[in-house]
């Protein structure tokens, strides 16, 4: 190996553990059909199975978000601490 590829070798932090959950888990909670393949309970007359998916792009949203703005900062210190 060369030493460039050495010396930046991945570094697993809290802060992208997060992230890499909060990537993770809409694949997750998709994936796992059993534990939404139902009709109740209905929601303004909507099967469960529906409204739960459509909740899902709301809260995959929302964490890809959070993963990107944790994802932002976990650089900017990086970068930071590179520079000092």
């Amino acid at each position: 190996m060369s030493e460039v590829t050495q010396g930046k070798q991945p570094t697993v932090t809290p802060v992208r553990v997060v992230v890499a959950l909060c990537l993770i888990a809409p694949f997750v909670a998709m994936l796992w059909v059993s534990s939404y393949a139902k009709v109740e309970p209905t929601f303004v007359g909507i099967p469960f199975f529906y409204w739960y998916q459509m909740a899902w792009v709301v809260i995959s949203t929302l964490l890809t978000m959070v993963a990107y703005k944790l994802w932002q900062r976990d650089q900017r210190a990086r970068k930071e601490g590179a520079s000092k």
